[in-house]
């Protein structure tokens, strides 16, 4: 378990992320965590970015240009 101390930042007060944290979970400055409180616990998890099949099965359908998906690529795409 590693002990952390709060430091005041203006009107706020600040922690440390462990660099293990950091490094396992592949984060930098400007990564965005989630914090909840549960059970008067603070947990910070790290926010994880959709894929691109989440992105697209939640855009909706009027949305997408016809036949999208058999274009050909114009830029240096990667699928």
């Amino acid at each position: 378990m590693t002990t952390l101390a709060l430091r005041k930042s203006g009107g706020s007060l600040i922690i440390s992320v462990p660099a293990a944290f950091v490094a396992q979970n592949k984060l930098h400055a400007g990564s965005q965590v989630e914090c909840n409180i549960v059970e008067g616990a603070l947990v910070i998890k790290p926010m994880t970015r959709p894929s691109l099949a989440q992105l697209i099965a939640e855009t909706p359908k009027d949305s997408l240009a016809p036949d999208w998906d058999n274009m050909q690529a114009v830029g240096a795409e990667q699928w």
